[in-house]
């Protein structure tokens, strides 16, 4: 964990954005979506100490070895920019886009974690992860997810032309409810949100002052204890919402 420690002075931050599903229904019905993502992105380098993407930024993302998926060169380019400019971006991979393997850190040297991580943010403890499959819910996901990651699933998928495999990929997470998770997108209350028990339960071993994650496409912001909470960014769909750490406090914002 010893990369995981990031000390920032005052009047920087710290931003956090998940869940832009990118490509979906289509790319070119998204394409007003990135460019709000992009310009969100160019206004945040001023004063951005770190970036945190929680996962879904593309609807469907798969790399065959020499070939990416077509389009959000948009977003590429600018978080090429940003990071080659020395803002560190970390990346998480989320149900949509697990397929992702060194593009990002091979390319825009941006490293992906698979998995929840600890980072401590100037003193202040977070764990951050997209949020698929945690807790005791999200089980059509975790059935998703057996399949998705098993090696011969993927090796099948690689010898489909990318056009056929693109195909089938788009119907699969536009159409089917089970991997796009839209019936995940409503808020149970406080006692009943999974990722909030999730979080409890993480808090019992150890304490966190921030637990933050995606996939719910809610923004929430729910108090675990007097020192602890847990926030869902929300997404860039309908609700356009980011976390903001300041180094004191942590916040939801509208862009």
């Amino acid at each position: 964990m010893g990369n995981n420690f990031i000390t920032f002075p005052k009047g920087k931050k710290i931003y956090f954005a998940s869940d832009n599903h990118l490509g979906a229904p289509t790319i070119d019905a998204s394409a007003p979506r990135e460019k709000k993502f992009v310009a969100w992105l160019d206004d945040i380098k001023q004063d951005a100490a770190a970036i945190f993407l929680l996962g879904d930024l593309f609807d469907f993302w798969f790399e065959y070895k020499t070939v990416i998926p077509k389009g959000f060169t948009r977003t590429l380019g600018k978080l090429a920019e940003i990071s080659d400019s020395g803002i560190p971006v970390y990346f998480f991979v989320g149900n949509h886009d697990l397929w992702m393997d060194d593009y990002f850190k091979t390319e825009l040297n941006i490293p992906v974690y698979h998995q929840p991580e600890e980072f401590v943010l100037n003193n202040k403890t977070f764990f951050i992860g997209h949020g698929d499959g945690l807790g005791p819910a999200d089980k059509g996901y975790k059935r998703m997810k057996k399949v998705f990651t098993n090696p011969f699933f993927k090796w099948l998928f690689r010898w489909v032309h990318p056009d056929i495999g693109m195909r089938i990929a788009q119907y699969l997470s536009v159409k089917n409810k089970l991997i796009s998770g839209d019936d995940d997108a409503k808020f149970l209350g406080e006692e009943n949100e999974w990722l909030a028990q999730y979080s409890q339960k993480k808090l019992e071993e150890k304490h966190r002052d921030f637990f933050i994650f995606g996939h719910r496409h809610l923004p929430l912001e729910i108090e675990l204890n007097p020192s602890s909470k847990y926030i869902n960014l929300g997404d860039w769909i309908g609700y356009y919402t980011y976390g903001v750490f300041d180094g004191d406090k942590m916040e939801l914002k509208k862009y």
